[in-house]
């Protein structure tokens, strides 16, 4: 069995705000626990050439995303019984500058964010929050019904909401901080109740499958990009010059784990 993994930030060779080698480093180990052979990239191009034979894809990227005739190799090995597995950044993409004489950048919706199934809107800086477990979800194995993080609340606009099974949430309401990150106009993130917000869900694609997971911020000094952090992260919201998050949390940590396994699974 083969499994690739796709690590980087844009354009190519870029940290993007985060810490690649690392999160290259941390997966390549955790990938290297599954009975697969790995391959690696930093980017999409030709994905569909790297996908032949293989059984699990694996993204943690900030600005790289399938386009074109690569999305649509991806969309049609999914559909054949591939599985992917998205970490963080990869619901991100393109951020186009404002159009209203205002200051600023909006996120850009493409053909990728269907595939996936879900689009990033927006982060508040990095903070504590609480994340909610379905403790029934086979991807939820051994975790506990709740369990807290430092890390940046993504807010995710599902794209399938009906057949996407979510297992991570959160209700932490969203207080955008001034003069940072993308503009928002409508907080498309909160569910049908008003309060929930997605994190981590599985969805199935023809005989593949999606499963994304929000969380997994990290940075060292050289790729350190966040102005300020909340206060219940560091005093006087001094942002910590090397911070793993959620990846020093053993419940993340099994998380991924699970998140594996299940894709590693021969389809029946």
């Amino acid at each position: 069995m083969r499994a690739h993994l796709v690590v980087g930030g844009f354009p190519a060779g870029a940290t993007a705000g985060h810490d690649m080698a690392w999160a290259r480093q941390r997966l390549t180990e955790l990938v290297g626990e599954q009975p697969v052979d790995l391959s690696t990239g930093e980017n999409f191009e030709g994905i569909g050439d790297r996908l032949k034979d293989c059984r699990l894809l694996v993204t943690y990227v900030a600005g790289p995303y399938p386009q074109g005739n690569d999305n649509e190799a991806l969309a049609q090995w999914l559909d054949a019984g591939g599985r992917w597995i998205g970490f963080h950044g990869t619901s991100g993409g393109r951020a186009a500058r404002l159009d209203d004489g205002r200051h600023g950048r909006r996120m850009v919706k493409t053909e990728h964010h269907a595939t996936l199934g879900s689009f990033f809107l927006n982060h508040p800086p990095v903070r504590r929050f609480r994340v909610d477990v379905d403790t029934t979800h086979p991807l939820a194995e051994g975790l506990p019904e709740s369990f807290e993080v430092a890390d940046e609340l993504y807010l995710i606009e599902l794209q399938d909401p009906e057949l996407s099974q979510m297992f991570l949430s959160t209700e932490l309401p969203y207080n955008p901080a001034p003069d940072f990150g993308f503009t928002v106009d409508n907080d498309t993130s909160l569910l049908p109740d008003g309060k929930t917000r997605a994190l981590g869900y599985t969805r199935d694609v023809g005989a593949g499958a999606v499963a994304y997971l929000a969380l997994g911020h990290c940075h060292d000094p050289g790729s350190n990009s966040q102005p300020f952090v909340d206060s219940s992260v560091a005093p006087e919201g001094k942002t910590p010059l090397t911070f793993r998050g959620s990846w020093d949390e053993a419940p993340f940590v099994r998380l991924v784990r699970n998140a594996l396994a299940w894709g590693c699974q021969r389809a029946t």
